[in-house]
């Protein structure tokens, strides 16, 4: 899609956050300041605060009071990343849905790449140049990739990146996504979206490291437990 045709469309951005005070802030500047020099015909940014136990709720508040186009979803407890996920898909009511993670790692501005694929595609999904995490987050990244491109035979070379782009009508008619933990939400709605002969292409994106806040990271049973979930998804929807 091209610049000047922004204006014509209305885009849904979602982000998940927990305990993200120390960079939800500086992120809504940034992805406001896009989206407005963008000039869609509309626009939401939803932050689905899961549960934050320190200001991000309230930080999220008082932005959308400067600006109405910023909203707050929040879980009363955590309930994870992919029940974060599942939320920003499901209260996303515009034609276009994006969403990215709120640590501040992505360039917010790079969704004009991501856009750049969405004409010759249904979702587009971004894959981290030179990725700025522990060597063991990239690691098991890449593992976890090989595994669920060998199972759905995605062809995707970062299953993981929170950055991607989404046509609705992806969201609207794939079968319901059903994972609660990080781990298997980008695999599961990646192959449901292929399932339902949907094109996905992928673009390269800027990766930072993060500016504050903690990462969570996975343990090896967690790890053995993801595996065996991703097994369960190969064999309920093969």
């Amino acid at each position: 899609m091209d610049k000047a045709e922004f204006k014509n469309h209305t885009l849904s951005f979602f982000m998940p956050a927990y305990n993200e005070e120390a960079n939800i802030g500086l992120t809504l500047e940034k992805i406001t300041n896009v989206l407005d020099s963008l000039k869609f015909k509309d626009y939401e940014v939803l932050i689905v605060n899961d549960g934050s136990t320190d200001k991000t709720e309230e930080i999220v508040i008082n932005f959308s009071k400067k600006n109405p186009k910023v909203k707050v979803l929040t879980h009363a407890v955590n309930k994870g990343y992919g029940e974060a996920l599942k939320t920003g898909y499901y209260s996303s009511q515009f034609e276009y849905i994006a969403f990215a993670d709120s640590d501040g790692q992505f360039d917010y501005s790079e969704i004009e790449k991501l856009f750049s694929k969405i004409d010759s595609a249904d979702l587009v999904v971004g894959f981290r140049i030179n990725r700025q995490d522990h060597l063991m987050r990239v690691i098991n990244g890449w593992g976890w990739t090989q595994i669920s491109n060998i199972l759905f035979g995605l062809g995707v070379k970062d299953v993981d990146c929170g950055f991607k782009l989404f046509k609705k009508e992806v969201i609207d008619k794939i079968l319901r996504l059903e994972s609660t933990r990080g781990a298997m939400i980008n695999p599961e709605v990646l192959a449901k979206a292929k399932k339902a002969k949907f094109k996905i292409a992928e673009v390269g994106l800027t990766h930072r490291p993060r500016r504050g806040g903690k990462s969570t990271g996975a343990n090896l049973t967690v790890i053995i437990v993801s595996f065996l979930d991703l097994l369960k998804l190969w064999w309920k929807i093969k």
